[in-house]
This record gives structure tokens, sequence and C-alpha cells, in this order.
């Protein structure tokens, strides 16, 4: 029999199925996943991209505002950071706020947006041993929202468990551009002239004015809704990592769905650019 045509067989014998056995076929398919995984071989670092969380609220809350596409994606990040507790990933970065998304109606998108970022990360803070970090240009915001980020930053910078980059008012060429005029306004105060600087510079000075310095970069970044870029995500700290694309929308993006990430991630040989 052709694999088309058994995998067609497959899917629509699942969807037969009544609402609870498939519950049970997910756990089990799950578990399944879950011991496949190698703890020596999963990332230390996952990225990403919470993308089709719009699209989601015009599918499934047509009769609502956008903001509870919104507050839906919140809830799969913050579960999403609890699977990454679960097997032991050090680091989590969510880009939840672009510096383009910024040009959003205020009042019918930006605003509620925003309330619901600061909710997240201050839920995300609420949990024993969460580092967070935001990472973007908090200066773009306004007060009542950068402030309580700030705060959330201070909270737990002591914190040693799962360190949780939040990048928010984050765009790729936004922080390189921060970094440079960052590095040059460094370098001005010891009295480095620009041609000592062109002809001494290293990629690693450029490194340690970044948003995520001293990190590791991401070993694998995830996106979700079918989009296959990056949209100038982590365009520095991206060099070398894992790429992998899926097709659900954030909200609807699963536990199997992390784990055939991470499966995806563990059969891969990595070149590092070679």
């Amino acid at each position: 029999m052709p694999m088309v045509s058994l995998q067609s067989g497959v899917t629509r014998a699942f969807d037969a199925m009544p609402r609870e056995l498939k519950k049970l076929a997910y756990r089990l398919y799950e578990s399944r996943l879950r011991k496949q995984l190698h703890p020596d071989a999963l990332p230390q670092h996952v990225a990403v991209l919470a993308d089709g969380n719009r699209r989601w609220a015009r599918a499934n809350a047509p009769d609502r505002p956008l903001a509870a596409g919104y507050q839906a994606g919140a809830s799969k990040l913050k579960q999403f950071v609890s699977w990454c507790d679960e097997v032991g990933i050090q680091i989590v970065t969510l880009w939840v706020l672009s510096t383009d998304n910024l040009n959003r109606n205020q009042d019918d998108e930006l605003m509620p947006l925003l309330n619901v970022i600061v909710q997240l990360v201050n839920d995300l803070a609420a949990v024993d041993d969460h580092r967070i970090l935001v990472v973007g240009d908090l200066s773009l915001l306004p007060d009542e929202i950068a402030d309580p980020l700030r705060k959330a930053v201070t909270d737990t910078r002591e914190r040693r468990g799962t360190h949780i980059n939040v990048a928010v008012s984050y765009g790729g060429r936004h922080e390189l551009t921060d970094a440079v005029r960052s590095l040059l306004a460094e370098e001005a105060a010891k009295g480095t002239t620009l041609s000592e600087l062109a002809e001494n510079l290293e990629i690693d000075q450029i490194s340690e004015h970044l948003y995520t310095r001293g990190q590791p970069d991401p070993d694998l970044i995830i996106r979700t809704s079918g989009e296959q870029r990056l949209s100038g995500f982590l365009m520095w700290q991206s060099a070398h990592s894992e790429f992998y694309f899926c097709e659900a929308l954030w909200p609807d993006f699963r536990k199997v769905d992390f784990y055939r990430a991470l499966r995806d991630y563990e059969q891969r040989e990595r070149r590092y650019g070679v």
C-alpha cells in the first residue's frame, strides 16, 4: 500500500475516534515521544517565535476582541516554559512583541497586547527560581508597561533556575544598531579612535553588547503558524541555530509538537555553518 494512502487511512481512523479515546491516544503518543528523548542530546537554549495568535482568535473567537488570541498565546507560553523545565532546558527565549508590532492601533491592538505581556511576565516571575530577562528596547514603551517589566528583571536577578528571555519591543536590526552604538560609546570613553577600532574590532566585542550578552546562542529556534522565516529574530545569535517550523497556530501548539521538535533536533548533525 502506498505510504500516502496508509497515512490517510490512519488519519481518518483517528478522526473517527470518540473524544476521550483521542485524548488517551494523544497521551500514549506523548509518553512514547518523551521516552525517545535523550537528556544529553537536548538543546541547552530554545527560542520560539509564537506566531499565529491573531489568526487563532479570528478562527476560534470571532465575536471577541483580538486580545482573546493574545491571552490564549500567553497561556501557551507559560505551558511551553513548564515543558522546558520538565526536560531540563536551561534557557528559553520567547518573542512576544517586535518593534514592528508597535505600529499597531494603540487602543484596539497594542495596549491590550502590552497588558497581556505584563501579566505574562509577572506570572513567569512568580514561579520559584525563574530568572527573567527582558530583551528589547523598553524606552519605546509607555512607562506603565516598561516599569513592571524592569521590576520583574530586578526581582528575579539572583535566581539560578530556568533563565527566560522575554523579547519585548525587540527587532534584530534594532538590537544590532543598539549593540554598535553601545560599543562605539564604550570605546570612545576609553579614548579609542575610530580608525583604531576599525583595525582591531573582533566578533566577540559586538557579542558583548547584544541584549543576550553572556548567554549561549540558541541551539533550536521554533516558529509556529506555517511561516518559514525568522523576521529578524536573533539575527546575530542564530548564525548556527537549528530551525523547526510547525504548521500549528501558537495557541494550538501541543506538547507532542514540542517533543517532535526536540526529536527532530536530536536527529540532526550540527555542522555550525560548514
